[in-house]
């Protein structure tokens, strides 16, 4: 394997989904195998990454041989290295899903023409955020895979599925913009764009708080947290059940990636006022999505209101401010981004099955799709936070440091939210075992679509016994900073 070390592996999961969106875009006869080629490629490509960043230690590649401040560089440590596996287990998951759900007898060819193409754009992008070591760069790839998602949601048709890509449009624009105003006051303040360079250079003045304020809203905005989370469940529950999965569990984490950088990074000056806030407005969008979680009619828009719960968990982690509560933070980043998956299948599996997803008519469905019913099960296991899941070793990571941070009432958080979790995943389950008042027809789910679904939930259960190989994972380059290790 001598010859492994010599490929730039981060530039290969970039270029990679580019060529594979550029091919499906002229062949959409051939989409369907060229798409899954390129994501079979791509985990290829990830893993090859990852061998170089665990014997090697972090990467860094100058594009073109110009590196900083002159030029583009790619970095993978562990952190962003983790974030690239999550996208290549859901992408993947995501891949095989969709040759299902778009190429049924009634589907329409247009939608799986346009997906492909958008799908491959969208996780190059998506590749490309993760690895940006500027933050213009982060821009860019923020933008262009704000643009991909809009078009994704439209990709439904009808009224609410344009109503809602509307709103995420305008919103991501709005996001974006905030962040561009912060990048260009810390350009013109400190000359350089490079994470590393600011770093070093970045000091607490009045020019540098704007910045943080602007480039933080910005983030927020993209990122769902209450109360920004108005355009979230109106743009989820009205996309395709694939494009549904891939933007809970993909496309609003990336926002958090940039953000935890920022914070880590650029800004560990943050005083703990604005950390206190962070971690208040998670522990509100615990309680809030929960709520309407529980109260909803729909399955998709229920599962769209658990993903704004879930995204709070991620903002505990501020006020707690120790390597704990980060790693606990980014392994529920991890689990739920795979359960989620998994649910928006299963949705998308009844949704079909049955031709609604109204949870009071589910009619009997675990006896029709044990499958489907199994992985939402199991799914909900990791979301609720039991054992063994990913999802209880995520809210134990952050209860722990909660504890050793002496503020104890975020652990409270955890238990009312895992308790509003167990309540709307029971409601669920149990109409699937009730009669419906309403007869309708039903159709037969094609087996791919069953079958990831389960596969994705299993993940997310055995992300819980086979936790230490990931969070090993996090200790390289350490992203979090010696400031961080109390």
């Amino acid at each position: 394997m001598s010859y492994v070390p010599d490929i730039h592996w981060g530039v290969m999961v970039i270029v990679l989904p580019l060529a594979g969106a550029v091919c499906c875009f002229l062949w959409p006869r051939r989409a369907v195998p060229l798409g899954l080629v390129t994501a079979l490629g791509i985990v290829a490509c990830v893993a090859g990454l990852g061998w170089q960043v665990v014997e090697q230690g972090a990467q860094r590649y100058a594009v073109g041989g110009w590196g900083a401040p002159l030029g583009i560089d790619l970095y993978a440590d562990g952190l962003s290295l983790l974030m690239l596996m999550v996208a290549a287990v859901a992408g993947l998951g995501i891949s095989v899903y969709s040759c299902g759900y778009f190429h049924r007898p009634d589907a329409k060819r247009d939608k799986a023409k346009h997906f492909w193409p958008l799908w491959m754009f969208l996780w190059a992008a998506l590749n490309a955020l993760f690895l940006s070591a500027d933050i213009f760069n982060l821009y860019v790839t923020l933008e262009l895979l704000g643009l991909a998602a809009v078009a994704l949601v439209a990709l439904a048709g009808g009224a609410d599925a344009l109503t809602g890509a509307m709103r995420y449009l305008l919103v991501s624009l709005l996001g974006s913009l905030f962040y561009l105003l912060g990048v260009a006051l810390l350009y013109h303040g400190f000359g350089s764009v490079d994470i590393t360079l600011l770093a070093e250079r970045v000091e607490p003045s009045p020019v540098v708080w704007a910045a943080m304020g602007l480039m933080v809203t910005g983030l927020l905005l993209k990122t769902a947290l209450f109360p920004l989370h108005f355009w979230l469940p109106s743009a989820h529950a009205s996309a395709p059940a694939p494009v549904s999965a891939l933007l809970s569990a993909l496309v609003v984490k990336a926002s958090f990636y940039i953000l935890l950088r920022l914070w880590l990074e650029i800004f560990p000056f943050a005083n703990a006022a604005l950390a206190q806030l962070l971690g208040l407005l998670g522990a509100a969008a615990v309680l809030w999505g929960g709520f309407q979680a529980l109260f909803q009619a729909r399955l998709k828009m229920l599962i769209a209101y658990s993903t704004v719960a879930q995204l709070g968990y991620l903002f505990l982690a501020f006020p707690l401010a120790n390597v704990i509560g980060w790693t606990g933070a980014l392994y529920m980043l991890l689990s739920h981004a795979v359960a989620k998956t998994a649910m928006f299948m299963a949705a998308g599996n009844i949704l079909y099955f049955g031709g609604h997803d109204r949870i009071v008519d589910l009619d009997r469905v675990v006896q029709r799709l044990p499958l489907t019913i199994t992985a939402f099960a199991l799914a909900g296991v990791s979301i609720m936070g039991l054992p063994p899941s990913g999802g209880f070793i995520a809210k134990w990571l952050l209860l722990e440091a909660a504890i050793r941070a002496a503020q104890w009432w975020w652990g409270g958080i955890l238990i009312l939210g895992g308790l509003l979790s167990a309540a709307w995943v029971f409601k669920v389950v149990g109409y699937a075992f009730t009669q419906s008042e309403v007869p309708h027809e039903t159709r037969t789910v094609p087996a791919s679509m069953e079958w990831t679904a389960l596969v994705m939930a299993v993940v997310a259960i055995l992300l819980g016994l086979f936790a230490p190989w990931p969070l090993a994972l996090l200790e390289i380059g350490s992203p979090f900073g010696r400031e961080n290790a109390g």
